[in-house]
């Protein structure tokens, strides 16, 4: 029995949590890769963080996607372009996949400065503030006779 009840639609149907072609091929050049990061499906980690334990024995973990502070004090949120490498930086880690816009609404949202996208891996690219905020806005970069632009 329905009860006029649907579910949502996967956002990302038959993904088989390769990277995408798109963001693939951007690889190598930061501007490729920001050009790309917008619209491409990523995945952010989400690890178990252990809460306290109580006089009965059971464990408390709550569930957090998992931001990174630098030496100068700055935060970033990871992100992956596929499983495979998410994998290869934690293979306990729960991939959650969203677009790469989301990943940096998210970054924002936790008051992160940067994305770092791929950590401990050979496409290892970080995503700054500026380009983060435009990223989270739905702006596109594009490449023009002036240099690269950001369009809203």
């Amino acid at each position: 029995m329905n009860h006029g009840r649907t579910l949502a639609e996967p956002q990302f149907p038959d993904d088989d949590g390769a990277v995408e072609p798109a963001l693939a091929a951007a690889f190598g050049d930061d501007l490729d890769v920001l050009m790309a990061l917008g619209d491409a499906r990523v995945f952010v980690p989400i690890v178990a963080l252990l809460g306290e334990v109580p006089a009965d024995g059971d464990k408390n973990a709550d569930m957090a996607a998992v931001l990174m502070t630098g030496a100068d004090g700055r935060q970033g949120l990871l992100a992956f372009s596929s499983i495979t490498t998410l994998a290869a930086w934690d293979p306990q880690a729960r991939p959650v996949p969203i677009r790469g816009r989301d990943a940096a609404r998210a970054a924002l949202d936790e008051g992160a400065g940067a994305i770092l996208l791929d950590l401990a891996n050979d496409t290892f690219a970080v995503i700054e503030t500026a380009d983060v905020e435009h990223l989270a806005a739905g702006h596109r970069l594009v490449r023009s006779d002036a240099g690269a632009v950001w369009i809203t």
